[in-house]
């Protein structure tokens, strides 16, 4: 670390790499802040959560009581001791509050002035933030699973909405009108979302066990229908075709848009190079971590057995800015933290008593949130100490973390 600092002073070293080495600390020695809390609300378990975009102060979170509710993040009392407060809610006593399951909530990814919610009660409903009122609501013939905004389209307001129905449905907030359909699944659509890096790029997880990648633009639609075997199994194999040997019910776009994560109900994950489908298992070939890491991965991504029983959509996450980027997965009562290009598992994130369905990562600040059936939502922060090798030892580089290494390795020992 002081040679790390000493570089960056005689500006022999990039300051990026500093703040990207200092993330990756950060987030391995995430833990369950005993300090924090985050006041309780619900009267079921915890479906959704979403932190907005803009300064990262608030967070959302739907239930499967039907209600929604605003937190503060900031710690307004200089307390080391402090509940994050729940600045308003949609209860049940609200004229507009969901009459079922809240599935999924989205901040608007520009203005902290609005936010969407969908729900088991077959609607879409657009509120805005400062009244608590409705601005728009969409109604469907089918139960909706999942829905999401661009985060990065400044040329359109399409809204993804996945139902029970094997149609993807987009909605425009600009005419308030569903304009067009996406067809191609042959089962109720699980999961969608937008890449971080293309506007125009939709990527959507059926129960049917298929993954798709749209370009809404084309007539067609479909640009590309991921195969776990890459196409090197006969059409005729049942599995051909297919991401995953089971419900498709998560998918999570890497930060740079480049790779796509997927869950299924196999108790798998897989991840995909999401420019031309590929599996990156059966290739055996993952980018560079960053440009800032010259070293090319060229081992298999294998994550092993991701304990998956959800019947409906499961809400991964991964991190933003770190030197190894890593994916946070609910997995029982648990969340198991991976790294996303090598597939090692880090750790077991553990707090929670009931199944954990939600987390989403806090890139600011390298924190993250946890939603659960036991009602709760729990905070995981970086430690703030540095853990004390036994007998006054120092710990050697076999012992590290192969992301914690790289990340701290400085110009000189590169050599």
């Amino acid at each position: 670390m002081l040679g790390f600092l000493s570089a960056r002073q005689t500006g022999l070293e990039d300051p990026l790499r500093l703040r990207r080495a200092e993330s990756t600390r950060r987030v391995l020695g995430l833990e369950l802040n005993k300090d924090r809390d985050v006041e309780r609300i619900h009267g079921g378990g915890i479906n959704t959560l979403d932190i907005e975009p803009v300064e990262g102060r608030y967070m959302l979170s739907g239930g499967s009581d039907g209600v929604i509710v605003l937190y503060d993040l900031e710690n307004s009392s200089r307390q080391s001791y402090y509940t994050c407060k729940a600045v308003c809610s949609i209860g049940r006593d609200h004229p507009d509050v969901h009459r079922y399951s809240v599935e999924t909530v989205q901040w608007y990814p520009h203005d902290t002035g609005m936010f969407t919610s969908s729900s088991f009660d077959k609607t879409l409903k657009v509120w805005d933030t400062n009244t608590l009122q409705t601005a728009d609501v969409f109604n469907f013939e089918e139960t909706v699973y999942s829905h999401h905004m661009s985060p990065v389209s400044t040329k359109h307001c399409l809204v993804a909405v996945g139902t029970r129905g094997p149609k993807v449905q987009l909605c425009d907030l600009k005419s308030g009108s569903c304009s067009h359909i996406l067809q191609g699944h042959r089962q109720e659509i699980l999961a969608v979302s937008w890449s971080p890096r293309y506007d125009y790029i939709l990527a959507t997880a059926s129960a049917d066990s298929r993954v798709k990648l749209w370009d809404v633009r084309r007539a067609s639609g479909c640009l590309i229908t991921l195969d776990q075997h890459n196409g090197k199994k006969s059409q005729a194999v049942e599995s051909a075709n297919t991401a995953h040997n089971g419900k498709v019910n998560g998918l999570c776009f890497t930060s740079d848009g480049l790779h796509l994560l997927t869950v299924g109900t196999d108790n798998r994950m897989r991840l995909w190079n999401s420019s031309n489908g590929e599996n990156t298992l059966l290739t055996g070939q993952a980018r560079s971590l960053t440009p800032v890491i010259p070293a090319l991965w060229e081992a298999e991504v294998n994550y092993g057995k991701v304990c998956n029983n959800s019947k409906k959509g499961l809400k991964f996450t991964v991190s933003c800015g770190c030197s190894s980027e890593f994916v946070f997965v609910p997995y029982g009562s648990t969340i198991a933290v991976y790294t996303v290009y090598s597939g090692e598992q880090i750790t077991m994130l553990k707090g929670h008593y009931k199944t954990v369905d939600c987390c989403v990562f806090q890139s600011n600040f390298q924190e993250l949130y946890s939603g659960s059936r036991d009602c709760n939502i729990l905070a995981w922060v970086p430690s703030l100490y540095e853990p004390v090798p036994d007998d006054d030892e120092t710990t050697t580089k076999s012992q590290l973390n192969p992301a914690f290494e790289d990340a701290w390795s400085s110009s000189d020992e590169e050599g």
